[in-house]
């Protein structure tokens, strides 16, 4: 087995010095949809969690995850820490059996032997090696720093008249893992991506057989970007090029390409509930950062004191991983504005998390951003907005704030808890990645589109709105969900309108859109039927980012379904279903589900690489990278 990295420390700071405390009590609000399960007070591991873990993480201790932040962690990556990571010396008055009982308490999932096993499909030694001269096909996960996911059709490597060629040339099957949502790096004739263990793949591009792979702390929900090359004197080495990416409990880290070893990890932004999910965006040796949070769903403890997390930019020295700036999406820091009904601290303002990759304007030096909603009252102007920054200071240069008066958290569904603000929604997020766009005329506009199925154009220079078209119904997990694309003088809009369990006024409208991008006028609808035929978790709707090229654009969709669509019309030209089973490399059955998160169907060269599998909020499990090539006839 190749693993590089103490990346498995979690850097919890579960520290068993901390005194015993009384778990945190919940607020009774049921939560499935968020993911989330209940704590077993008869389970064996909660005594040890209260006399040793609880004072710090049910406290809200500096970098130390509430209870349910820890739930989003695996069981295995929790014992892992507290026997070879960070929280190891402070974890040895524990016997093994004890902390294998914590990580299942925290879980609620049983800790499976196979979960630590180490087998994997290694690539033979004459395989494991990189073709160093080939740098990233792409510089981020926009696909291009204006981040309009778009691939020209000779990059692809096929077009329309293709695409009933493509058949399935190999399967990875994530262990571990019933969701595959980062975005895949293609880059020296490998494939880089994270998986829902905290798993950093090094995969041959060919085979799909493993290089290396790196433990982060957590899962790495985010995608993976490449160092640029760097220029050196005659005669000197050249220093190998360097990945970055983030992962659930905020940290980022840089590890070499080519070896898996860690060169630094830093933990930008002190918060307990700090997280990254968008992908990371580097320009000329700088790291921005976008910064967003769970403490969304620790306001559902009535006893919680919400809320004080801020979103921001935090760009760091690519070299070093040195802070050079933070801006905050809150000007304000948060104070306290009187107590909730259960006599907790009422906290504010707060919120607006950025949890989508920063587009780079190179002309006018600044970055955009979208936000989401404020956490607690009162609210902001800064919430659901476009944020333009100064690339060089993180001053921010404007706003357009699209839907004023937001504030939610999790205490607000399906019923109001202690900590639902006053304002009770919408929550209207912009999830989405700001695009930067030129029309033919040369007119630049940024597009951005929220979770309120609105799509709107706004000047860089001034912020001003040139024109908004609503396309979707809106929810809480969209609208638009997590991207969107631009090819041409079009902009295509996936829209998911999925079951949110809020009554609606109108009906859900799922499906893929052709916007004109100088005006905003449809051009075209591609509405989604219901396909589902009965499947548990399964609903209609496009959740996922989306990519482009002048002919087609890819959208994997809620009901496991990838669809390919002609750009022009958006006649749907083929339909794969990524929930059947397949074999994987590593001789196991392996099958995909929901897509959604910021991963996206990504063609290169006549190869289609597609994540299929996202078990959150009520979706379809998988665990799947499938990877298609054209049929030679």
């Amino acid at each position: 087995m190749i693993r590089s990295g103490i990346g498995l420390a979690l850097g919890l700071l579960m520290s068993v010095s901390c005194p015993a405390a009384t778990p945190a009590s919940n607020s009774g609000v049921e939560v499935t949809e968020l993911g989330l399960r209940g704590f077993d007070a008869k389970a064996p591991g909660a005594p040890v969690y209260a006399a040793h873990c609880a004072s710090c993480h049910d406290n809200g201790v500096a970098r130390a995850p509430g209870p349910r932040m820890l739930q989003f962690l695996s069981p295995g990556s929790i014992y892992r820490t507290l026997t070879t990571g960070v929280m190891q010396p402070q974890a040895t008055a524990l016997t093994d059996q004890q902390k294998r009982q914590v990580a299942e308490y925290i879980t609620n999932v049983k800790l499976m032997d196979a979960e630590l096993a180490t087998d994997l499909p290694l690539c033979a030694p004459d395989k494991r090696s990189f073709e160093t001269s080939k740098p990233a096909e792409f510089p981020n996960w926009g696909l291009g720093f204006g981040n309009k996911r778009e691939v020209s059709t000779a990059h692809a490597g096929f077009g329309a008249a293709d695409v009933d060629r493509l058949e399935l040339k190999w399967a990875f099957a994530y262990p571990n893992a019933q969701r595959a949502r980062s975005h895949p790096l293609l880059a020296s004739g490998a494939i880089f991506m994270g998986s829902q263990d905290g798993t950093v793949y090094a995969l041959d591009r060919e085979t799909g057989c493993v290089k290396w792979t790196f433990i982060a702390a957590t899962e790495v929900r985010t995608g993976i970007v490449m160092s640029e090359p760097v220029a050196v004197r005659a005669g000197e080495p050249v220093p190998p090029p360097l990945l970055y990416f983030g992962d659930l409990l905020g940290n980022v880290y840089a590890v070499e390409a080519f070896t898996g070893k860690l060169k630094w990890r830093v933990h930008p932004d002190d918060h307990p509930g700090a997280t990254i999910t968008g992908t990371p965006t580097l320009y000329q040796g700088r790291l921005h950062v976008p910064m967003s949070s769970l403490e969304v769903l620790s306001a559902l403890d009535d006893n919680y004191a919400c809320c004080t997390f801020r979103g921001s930019v935090v760009t760091l020295d690519a070299t070093s991983g040195e802070k050079l700036w933070q801006t905050y999406t809150v000007f304000e820091t948060p104070q306290r504005q009187g107590a909730n009904a259960a006599g907790a601290d009422k906290m504010g303002p707060s919120g607006a998390p950025v949890w989508n990759s920063p587009a780079i304007d190179e002309r006018r030096g600044q970055l955009y951003i979208g936000t989401g909603e404020n956490y607690s009252s009162p609210a902001t102007g800064t919430s659901d907005s476009i944020i333009a920054m100064d690339l060089a200071t993180g001053a921010v240069r404007w706003v357009y704030q699209a839907t004023p008066h937001d504030a939610w958290n999790a205490a607000c569904a399906p019923v109001n808890g202690a900590n639902c603000p006053k304002e009770n929604g919408p929550d209207f997020d912009f999830g989405a990645a700001m695009v930067l766009a030129k029309h033919s005329s040369g007119r630049e506009l940024v597009i951005g589109a929220q979770k309120a199925g609105v799509v709107h154009a706004v000047d860089p220079d001034s912020g001003a709105l040139v024109w908004k078209t609503k396309v979707g119904r809106g929810g809480l997990h969209g609208g638009v969900h997590f991207g969107i694309a631009v090819s041409g003088d079009r902009v295509f809009i996936p829209i998911s309108d999925a079951p949110d369990g809020r009554k609606h006024k109108e009906p859900a409208n799922p499906g893929l859109f052709g916007l004109d991008l100088l005006s905003g006028d449809v051009l075209w609808r591609q509405p989604m039927a219901d396909e589902c035929e009965g499947r548990t978790f399964c609903a209609p709707g496009i959740g996922a980012a989306i990519t482009a090229t002048p002919e087609l654009v890819f959208a994997g969709a809620l009901d496991g379904f990838l669809r390919i669509h002609d750009a022009r019309t958006g006649a749907l030209l083929r339909k794969i279903d990524t929930t059947q089973k397949v074999r994987a490399i590593d001789g196991s059955k392996a099958h995909g589900g929901s897509m959604d998160g910021a991963t996206a169907p990504l063609p290169s060269h006549g190869e289609l690489f597609v994540n299929s599998g996202y078990n959150f909020a009520g979706h379809m499990p998988g665990n799947v990278l499938l990877v298609y090539s054209l049929k030679r006839d």
